[in-house]
């Protein structure tokens, strides 16, 4: 009997992940949560998920274009969570108290984002507009409860980025 017949070429494997670039950041948070920001390499969070060095980097240049990546993303979560806290608190110092209550547990409940956003590893610079952009949005949520209490009379009438 005849061995059956193999097709004439195998076909090709290739890593297929839904979303590479989200799992490339979802690794890169765990290796710093696990061994620190200083650990992180961009070839081993590609070793951890088994790509090729040439799908890192259709996604990220380097490790610093993923730490922009991670910074960003954090920033975007912190501003979210800052602008949901003053509309839930009510918009008044209860608001001004659960903007700081939900900073603190941003920074507990995730520690790698907050760790790369306040690291010397990224500034927003004028090529990263993005990461620029979502940090001056978090920190815009902080001065406008600022503002939001002086109009009230609740604050003194100061310079509210100072403030």
């Amino acid at each position: 009997m005849a061995p059956p017949k193999r097709p004439a070429h195998r076909p090709r494997r290739t890593y297929h992940h839904g979303n590479l670039r989200r799992a490339l950041i979802d690794e890169a948070l765990a290796t710093i949560r696990d061994d620190g920001l200083g650990a992180l390499t961009l070839r081993e969070v590609g070793a951890r998920l088994g790509v090729s060095r040439s799908a890192l980097y259709r996604h990220f240049a380097d490790k610093r274009a993923l730490l922009t990546a991670v910074a960003t993303e954090g920033f975007r979560m912190l501003r979210e969570q800052l602008v949901t806290a003053w509309e839930d608190g009510g918009r008044g110092p209860a608001a001004s108290e659960a903007m700081g209550v939900a900073y603190v547990r941003f920074a507990v409940d995730n520690p790698s984002h907050y760790r790369v956003m306040f690291s010397r590893f990224v500034d927003p610079e004028p090529q990263e507009p993005e990461l620029a952009a979502e940090a001056r949005g978090a920190f815009q949520a902080l001065v406008d409860s600022v503002v939001r209490l002086q109009r009230a009379g609740l604050l003194r009438d100061d310079d509210p980025v100072l403030v």
